[in-house]
């Protein structure tokens, strides 16, 4: 088991952090694990949507569809009792609900003692992401469960004429993602079993010393990054968006394709400035950094 450490600020003791992980991607599969992939969070996350797992919007157009699933511990056998899942996706004219106290095509449920999870729904279609990307209809997943990392995932459907044009849908990761669409007593059906896993986990108490706001060093613009659930989030105008630590002060976006990246780089070792730097690339060999120190 490879141990990676989190150095807190000048004068506080290293928090030792280890992990489980999978072994290696051949490319298909996780050799040696059954991890369900992750995909990118997307901007439109809202937390503390309601506790439902109806989400049909009465007269509004829209296929009714049931999304059902078991999430599983690491073993991949034992049902999760109580495990979490927060489902969220655009409605029939490409909108996502990101303000309105309806929380429109947004629940929450948890899984029976059997980890056996349901939804029922209207189907969401592809949408244009800008910029000439048609994004493929999906459903965006959280699945949080004490002692295993959220899981932060995407479920994309077959036949979608877009999923060979999305960079996301498109890899390889996403291949046991794409699902079949049955169609029983006149209602669309999709099953998605989820397989939880270890990540690497920082303590509360480290993410506390580099969470709060931090200002650009060159144009003065304020981004604050601030903790949920155990993970680490970059504020953005709907809620946030989480990072995943990876290590050597280090927290990487989730479920980005080859050649591109989000990363947060902290230098932790001034007195009381924590400085971090965000490095993006949305488009392999474009890549720009960005340098905030603590406010």
């Amino acid at each position: 088991m490879k141990r990676r450490t989190f150095t807190k600020l000048a004068g506080l003791s290293a928090v030792a952090i280890s992990t489980t992980g999978f072994i290696k991607f051949n490319g298909e599969s996780y050799v040696g694990d059954c991890e369900t992939t992750t995909d990118i969070l997307g901007p439109f996350y809202r937390p503390d949507s309601p506790m439902r797992n109806n989400l049909v919007v009465k007269g509004v157009p829209g296929k009714l569809v049931q999304l059902s699933g078991i999430v599983r511990h690491k073993d991949c056998t034992t049902p999760y009792k109580n495990a979490k899942i927060e489902l969220w996706h655009c409605s029939a004219d490409e909108v996502y609900d990101n303000d309105t106290d309806e929380y429109r095509y947004r629940g929450t449920t948890l899984c029976d003692e059997n980890g056996k999870y349901n939804f029922q729904t209207q189907m969401p279609v592809p949408y244009d992401a800008g910029g000439g990307l048609i994004r493929p209809a999906h459903f965006h997943m959280m699945v949080s469960a004490p002692g295993y990392q959220s899981l932060v995932t995407q479920i994309y459907f077959t036949g979608d004429p877009y999923l060979k044009k999305d960079a996301s849908s498109a890899s390889a990761e996403a291949k046991n993602r794409i699902l079949d669409v049955t169609k029983e007593d006149g209602m669309l059906k999709v099953s998605f079993d989820c397989n939880m896993n270890e990540r690497l986990k920082v303590s509360y108490g480290s993410l506390s010393q580099i969470t709060g706001k931090y200002k650009n060093d060159e144009t003065g613009k304020i981004r604050e990054l601030f903790e949920k659930d155990g993970l680490l989030w970059l504020q953005n105008e709907v809620f946030g968006e989480s990072f995943d630590y990876v290590g050597e002060n280090r927290f990487e976006y989730p479920g980005m394709t080859e050649g591109t990246y989000v990363t947060l780089q902290f230098d932790l070792k001034q007195n009381d400035a924590a400085k971090f730097k965000i490095t993006t690339a949305w488009e392999v060999g474009k890549e720009t950094v960005e340098s905030f120190t603590k406010a």
